[in-house]
């Protein structure tokens, strides 16, 4: 591995990335367009890249773009809708394009199509008090452009037509609505992650090393840390020193952040929610299916709850899930140990683990009830979408681990957070992504924020600006209010993914 002699204090490398996900392997990429010369060493626990939560079957295997997704809009007391938050993940999803559409001009990856493919988003409810809420959010949504194509029915032939497999022994005396995003993707983000791994690991100065665990993260007296990592196959226990390290372990990101003793990480909390599928087992069913079809949450759920209908294409074959069906476990990490949560909590963040927990009573009971509940309840909650559905053509499929942030407010008192959270040091050595959903889709955005916290000198130079902006044309815009650019852009990147052409409207 490459030393760097350019400063008195000797380092093994410049960047340390933690975790071989869809967060390092972005950072990672950017970082190395950015600043060639650059030495990476990456470490990861586990054999394969995107193991985890950027693994297809663990939650990540979809496209969020806030066209469908009913949580990202939320109603408020007086009837209105809520839509900020979609239209910021909606235009982070248009930045995340560019940045593989530039990708594939490089040749860092060899086929769009190997990670990326149109799948129609649709919102589908049931009753009139949710039929009036989607009318009202679609009705909103499409005041900002980037929602303009949108589709709004309430017609069951027209929904048959987008989703049969909803409308199928459906009572035609039931009042449905539906919109469509005829742009809609399925972005397999094990893939495309593996795929990014896979060019920079065969750039100069880069090391990608699976099979190994961080011990310990120490700051030095030179401003640099020094982390502790085992060769899990072999044992073996070795010291390397960075100037700048990335926590991008997932749920295992927490554990690490704790290591590290910043005071900025001091009183943040780890909720763990684990995910199980449906998966369909019947051909003919798969086929019948096209889309990504989300509805309405229960009450208490998590965000990555909300129930759905979602076709993906995994290592080029069509699957069709539906779920995901949340539960508890104190595991951080799929492949981590129970041990994760009791060992997360820390003087520091009990009192807002407390706090949090006792406001969101609702939530740990809407858990208890989803482990508790037998195949015969899993399938009942399948039949609400698909009336007509088979119990032997599923099985179930389990997911990923999610840890939801648990942030301490000024009070002391602490907040759950759904989302992600970008935990930075003060003079911008060490950064950890935290939290969940939609985190792989938006993650282009992500770290374009994390440059901000961590390179703020580099990224207003004119050299890093320019070639921020080879990477992501619209850096700085804001395509939400530029309807001529979002229809630019959105073809642009449509061309290079082969992706279908913008809709005309």
């Amino acid at each position: 591995m490459s030393k760097n002699k350019k400063t008195v204090v000797e380092t093994d490398a410049d960047v340390i990335l933690i975790g071989a996900g869809i967060m390092s392997a972005t950072l990672g990429l950017i970082l190395k367009e950015l600043e060639p010369n650059l030495s990476i060493e990456i470490y990861e626990r586990l054999d394969i890249a995107a193991a985890e939560s950027s693994d297809a079957w663990n939650n990540a295997g979809t496209g969020h773009s806030a066209f469908c997704e009913l949580n990202y809009t939320p109603q408020k007391k007086d009837g209105s809708v809520d839509i900020n938050k979609a239209v910021q993940i909606a235009e982070a999803f248009e930045v995340s394009k560019q940045f593989w559409a530039y990708m594939v001009q490089k040749q860092m990856v060899s086929d769009p199509n190997l990670f990326i493919k149109n799948i129609p988003h649709l919102s589908f409810v049931w009753g009139k008090k949710n039929v009036e809420f989607l009318k009202t959010r679609y009705n909103s949504l499409t005041t900002c452009n980037l929602f303009a194509d949108m589709e709004y029915t309430e017609d069951p032939g027209v929904i048959n037509q987008w989703a049969p497999l909803v409308m199928d022994g459906r009572s035609k005396k039931e009042k449905v609505a539906a919109t469509k995003m005829e742009i809609g993707t399925d972005v397999n983000f094990g893939s495309l992650t593996r795929e990014m791994f896979s060019y920079l690991s065969k750039q100069d100065n880069v090391s990608l090393n699976f099979h190994h665990e961080i011990r310990e993260l120490d700051k030095l007296p030179s401003g640099n840390w020094s982390i502790k990592v085992k060769n899990l196959e072999t044992g073996k226990k070795t010291k390397r020193s960075a100037k700048f390290v990335f926590i991008g372990a997932g749920g295992g990101s927490l554990p690490l952040l704790e290591k590290s003793d910043i005071p900025e990480g001091k009183g943040f909390g780890g909720f763990p929610v684990s995910g199980q599928w449906l998966k369909c087992t019947n051909e003919e069913v798969i086929a019948k299916h096209h889309s990504k079809v989300y509805g309405k949450a229960a009450v208490g759920a998590p965000p990555m709850s909300v129930p759905h209908l979602d076709t993906r294409i995994i290592n080029g074959k069509q699957a069709l899930l539906f779920g995901p069906y949340a539960g508890f476990s104190t595991k951080f990490l799929k492949n981590g140990s129970f041990l994760d949560l009791p060992l997360s909590i820390k003087f520091n963040n009990i009192r807002p683990m407390i706090s949090a927990g006792l406001k969101n009573i609702d939530l740990t009971k809407y858990l208890i009830e989803q482990v508790r509940q037998s195949p015969e309840d899993r399938f009942k909650a399948l039949k609400e979408y698909l009336p007509d559905a088979k119990f032997e053509d599923w099985e179930l499929e389990y997911a990923g681990q999610r840890v939801q942030v648990i942030k301490k407010k000024a009070s002391g008192g602490g907040i759950l957070e759904f989302g992600t959270e970008v935990v930075s040091a003060a003079d911008g050595s060490i950064a950890a992504l935290l939290g969940a959903s939609p985190g792989a889709s938006t993650a282009v955005s992500i770290m374009l924020d994390l440059l901000d916290r961590c390179f703020k000198t580099k990224l207003q130079t004119a050299e890093w600006q320019t070639k921020i902006r080879t990477m992501i044309p619209t850096y700085g815009e804001n395509l939400a209010d530029n309807d001529v650019l979002c229809k630019e852009t959105r073809a642009k990147t449509s061309a290079v993914l082969k992706l279908n052409s913008v809709v005309e409207g």
